[in-house]
C-alpha cells in the first residue's frame, strides 16, 4: 500500500507517524498525482499544533497527511477536468497532504510543470513563491519604490525579496545577522533584526512593508510608513494587521500565478534556494530542520519512484 507521513493527533512530533493508506480516487475536479517530490513548510508543522488557514472549515479526519505543495505525474484525472491528461507532469497545492505517495491536487490550482525544471524546484514554489507573488502583487509599488521585508531570510521572505527586485523594485530585508550575506546575494540591503531594528530601518524609507513575522515586528514596521495601506502581512492574523492599518496578503490560489513563479525560476530571476533534500523515508528529519529553525531557503522531500 502507498506510504504517508500523517500526524495522529494535535500535538509535538510525537504525533508524527509513516502509516499505509489506500490509494486516493480524484473526485469532480481533481487530479490524482504520483508526487516525485514536496515541499516543506512552516505551515506544516503549524496544522500539527491545531493551526488552521484562513478560510479552512470542517473538523480534520486523523490521520491527516503533512505536506502543501508537491510536484508529480498525473495517474488519473476526475470528472469535468479539462487541461490534463494522465501522464502530465504537473505542480500545485495538494488537498489531503503531500508528504505521500500519492496526492490529490485540484486542478484548478495546478499547472503544467515546464520541462527545465525539475520536481524538486517545482515542489518549492505553489506555498511560499506563490505567497511571496501574491503579496508583492498586492503592494504594486511603482518600479523604483523601496519595499521592506521582514523575515527576509525564510522561504517566503527570500521569494518576496527577489520577485521584488525582477519586478524593479528596491528591498531592504530585515533578517538575523546570520543571515546577512544570504539576504545581500538576493539583492537586498540587509537590517539585522532583534531590538532597535526599526530604527535602523528608518533611513531606507520604505514605500511598503510585506510583513512575514507578525507580532511587534509587524507592529513596529507599521511605524515605518505613512501609507498604512501599503503594509501587508503573512505573518499575522487579519484582525492584527487591520488594527494597523494594513490587510493580509490576498491569495490568489490559481494556476496563472502558478505560471508565473515558474517563468521567473526559468528566467533565472528567482531561485528558490533549496538546501535541503531528504527521501520519504526521512520525512520527520525534513519537518524537523524546518520548525526548528535551522533551514535557509527552501526544505524538500524526495519520492523515490
Amino acid at each position: 500500500m502507498p506510504k504517508a507521513y500523517v500526524f495522529t493527533r494535535y500535538g509535538g512530533p510525537e504525533t508524527e507517524a509513516f502509516v499505509d493508506v489506500d490509494r486516493p480516487s480524484p473526485g469532480p475536479g481533481r487530479l490524482l498525482v504520483a508526487v516525485r517530490a514536496a515541499g516543506v513548510n512552516p505551515v506544516d508543522w503549524k496544522q500539527r499544533n491545531g493551526f488552521r488557514r484562513p478560510g479552512e472549515h470542517g473538523e480534520r479526519v486523523f490521520p491527516v497527511v503533512f505536506g502543501n505543495e508537491v510536484s508529480g505525474v498525473v495517474e488519473e484525472t476526475g470528472d469535468g477536468v479539462e487541461g490534463f491528461a494522465v501522464g502530465d507532469e504537473v505542480f500545485g497545492t495538494v488537498l489531503e497532504g503531500g508528504y505521500a505517495e500519492y496526492a490529490l491536487v485540484p486542478a484548478a490550482i495546478a499547472a503544467h510543470k515546464p520541462a527545465e525544471l525539475p520536481h524538486t524546484v517545482a515542489a518549492t514554489l505553489p506555498v511560499a513563491a506563490a505567497t511571496a507573488y501574491d503579496g508583492v502583487r498586492q503592494l504594486d509599488l511603482p518600479p523604483g519604490a523601496t519595499l521592506l521585508v521582514t523575515g527576509a531570510g525564510g522561504g517566503v521572505g527570500a521569494a518576496a525579496v527577489q520577485i521584488a527586485r525582477a519586478l524593479g523594485l528596491e528591498v531592504v530585508g530585515v533578517a538575523s545577522e546570520a543571515k546577512k550575506d544570504f539576504v545581500e546575494s538576493l539583492g537586498a540591503v540587509h537590517v539585522s533584526s532583534g531590538p532597535g531594528w526599526a530604527e535602523r530601518a528608518r533611513a531606507t524609507a520604505p514605500d511598503g512593508v510585506y510583513d512575514l513575522v507578525g507580532g511587534q515586528v509587524l507592529a513596529e514596521a507599521a511605524g515605518l510608513l505613512t501609507d498604512r495601506s501599503k503594509l501587508i502581512t503573512a505573518g499575522a492574523p487579519e484582525e492584527e494587521v487591520r488594527q494597523l492599518g494594513g490587510a493580509r496578503v490576498a491569495r490568489a490560489r490559481n494556476a496563472a500565478v502558478l505560471e508565473a513563479v515558474a517563468r521567473l525560476v526559468v528566467g533565472g530571476e528567482l531561485d528558490p534556494h533549496i538546501t535541503g533534500t531528504f527521501p520519504l523515508d526521512r520525512a520527520g528529519d525534513a519537518l524537523r530542520t524546518v520548525e526548528e529553525g535551522h533551514a535557509r531557503g527552501k526544505t524538500v522531500i524526495e519520492v523515490a519512484r
